[in-house]
């Protein structure tokens, strides 16, 4: 069976190859031959499916992997009408085409790579539901209602009315907790697949989750990888937006997209209801108290949204300001006093190079090694293939650019970055020599794979340089290394003895697992239940295995039903918003949804 799929991938051009593949593969699916379709596979291969097949996101790898799915998938899928749309490409050994196909049930996209021994990566991803298409482009909404109707009742009117119903006398099939980036998104999108939703936000307007952090924080991703569902930002838009940028933008999107959205509303508690398949989300709306009873709850609270504040001892006893860098009013009120910041992760850079520049003593403590790029270098070596003006001359849409970073399976991953980061490491060889000397300590992730397994696995040590690290270099912000032991009147003292005088101390310690709210709002039990999330069980720093393939817990369903989490950067509240909106619209709309590859609990918190 072997030496056939050799002679499938040695055929003809490489459009030939792919179109023989495809072929048998379908051949093979349709026969329901499940031994057949996992022999196209390489015996080193990985399919990644994103709901399609399997109701989840869901990693497999090698022949067995892909039996193992099919087994339990291809009779409710019935996939067919596999075909490329645009001619397929061959660079290194190595056969790649776009795809798309249907199943019983919707529409999908998928990027096929292909070597002389078979599938390699095969992507496989929901786009839409049949039956249920957004209403775009040809779909569009009328309108108006053209002629002369007694009565008639303006937008604006309808508009009010379902505002005002809406929690009251008809009940949200989806509550989301949280109103920033993740659950804007999410809102849009099941706004425009017609489940009754509602987003829940403490704060007085949709943005403020952004206004509100420190006066200079500017996005560090560039704005082609941050786009947000159906409007793009203008073409004048900065490539880093500041804070206030992005939260006006927030709440013109929730507006005109028209996101059921309760401000100044903060969930005190929810309960599953297992006899009748409901949540009970108790909401404090602006001093009144309301009870929603939706099917499904999402917390979209952001992967970066529940505070580790520390306890050291002393605290208590601190006569100066303190507190988490979630909480940092910026720098003006600390001209000329001292400032230790613990912690040497992107809000620390941030904080300090601001404190500095308004005339503040500042101390970087840097507890653990640190990974540093530097922006410009990132921007070219390290996205400008996908997210770049560039990315867009050369054909590649935001859509694209997402697919195809969705079709690298996490595993494989490391060795796709790891010549990035080498390569930046060659450009600026001195800026790390210099960073270094000044006694920094740095380091390229566990395995040189750099920033983008270190989000994926921890979310957390490292940093975008914009201009802290060479404040860091020449000295203008102090290091100090190591834990803190405990505070005194005035001073932050380390566990080696060393004291460092304080005015003010903000903790950039970082965050903790989005199941923490689940804690809080339903209880520590339901929080164990679905255990921790975010990381990819790989094993290194802060990301204990065993291997998971896909985030723990993000965009998927969960050990608790009915429970669901949204989160990430913006380029992950954009592209995942419509898997986890597909996977609500066809519950909502009775869809069978068998899951496979429930994801197992290995970590608590």
């Amino acid at each position: 069976m072997t030496q056939t799929v050799d002679r499938i991938a040695q055929a003809g051009t490489p459009q030939a190859r792919v179109e023989d593949w495809l072929a048998r593969f379908e051949a093979a699916l349709a026969a329901r031959d499940i031994e057949a379709a996992a022999a196209l596979f390489a015996v080193d291969s990985y399919w990644r499916d994103l709901v399609s097949f399997t109701w989840n996101l869901k990693t497999v790898e090698g022949r067995d992997g892909v039996a193992g799915l099919l087994g339990g998938c291809l009779e409710s899928t019935d996939p067919s009408g596999f075909r490329t749309t645009e001619p397929a490409t061959e660079a290194d050994g190595v056969t790649e085409a776009w795809i798309e196909f249907e199943t019983a049930v919707g529409r999908a996209k998928g990027h096929l790579r292909l070597k002389e021994e078979g599938a390699w990566t095969l992507l496989t991803s929901l786009r839409e539901l049949k039956g249920f298409e957004e209403p775009q482009r040809e779909r569009r909404p009328k309108g108006v209602e053209h002629g002369v109707v007694r009565g008639r009742r303006s937008w604006a009117e309808k508009r009010a009315e379902e505002q005002e119903k809406l929690g009251y006398d008809q009940q949200p099939y989806v509550v989301v907790i949280g109103g920033g980036q993740g659950g804007i998104a999410l809102g849009a999108r099941l706004r425009q697949l017609g489940v009754p939703s509602l987003v829940v936000e403490r704060n007085d307007r949709p943005g403020d989750s952004w206004r509100k952090r420190y006066k200079n924080l500017c996005l560090h991703d560039p704005v082609w990888y941050d786009h947000l569902p159906y409007l793009p930002f203008p073409e004048n838009w900065p490539v880093f937006a500041p804070k206030d940028k992005i939260g006006d933008w927030l709440e013109m999107y929730t507006r005109l997209m028209e996101v059921p959205y309760w401000t100044r509303s903060t969930v005190t508690s929810a309960a599953w209801d297992d006899e009748a398949k409901q949540w009970h989300v108790t909401v404090d709306r602006d001093g009144e108290q309301v009870v929603l009873t939706p099917r499904h709850v999402v917390f979209a609270t952001g992967m970066s949204g529940k505070p580790n504040l520390p306890s050291f001892p002393g605290m208590d006893e601190f006569r100066g300001d303190q507190h988490h860098s979630s909480q940092h009013p910026g720098p003006d009120a600390y001209a000329g006093k001292k400032a230790v910041v613990v912690g040497s992760n992107n809000s620390a850079h941030d904080i300090c190079a601001a404190l500095w520049e308004h005339g503040a003593d500042v101390t970087m403590v840097q507890r653990s090694s640190t990974h540093i790029v530097k922006s410009d270098s990132l921007m070219d070596l390290g996205l400008g293939d996908l997210y770049s003006e560039r990315a867009v001359a050369a054909g590649v849409t935001t859509e694209k650019a997402d697919l195809i970073f969705a079709s690298i399976p996490y595993r494989i991953m490391p060795e796709f970055q790891i010549p990035v980061y080498q390569a930046i490491h060659e450009r600026d060889a001195d800026f790390y020599a210099r960073l270094e000397a000044a006694g920094f300590k740095h380091d390229w992730g566990d395995d040189g794979s750099g920033l983008f397994m270190k989000y994926l696995r921890r979310g957390s040590g490292y940093y975008i340089d914009v201009g802290a690290s060479e404040l860091v270099a020449n000295g203008s912000i102090k290091l100090a290394h190591g834990q803190v032991d405990h505070l005194t009147a005035n001073s932050v003292v380390l566990e080696d003895g060393t004291e460092l005088e304080a005015d003010v101390v903000v903790y950039a310690t970082g965050y903790g697992s989005m199941n923490g709210w689940v804690a809080d709002l339903v209880g520590q039990e339901t929080a164990d239940k679905v255990g921790k999330c975010w990381g990819l069980g790989s094993d290194t720093t802060k990301d204990p295995g065993p291997w998971e393939g896909e985030q723990r817990n993000m965009w998927k369903p969960t050990q608790q039903e009915g429970l669901w989490f949204h989160g990430g950067n913006l380029h992950q509240s954009r592209h995942y918003s419509l898997y986890l909106a597909l996977q609500l619209k066809a519950r909502f709309e009775g869809i069978e949804t068998p899951v496979y590859g429930l994801q197992e609990v290995h970590h608590l918190s």
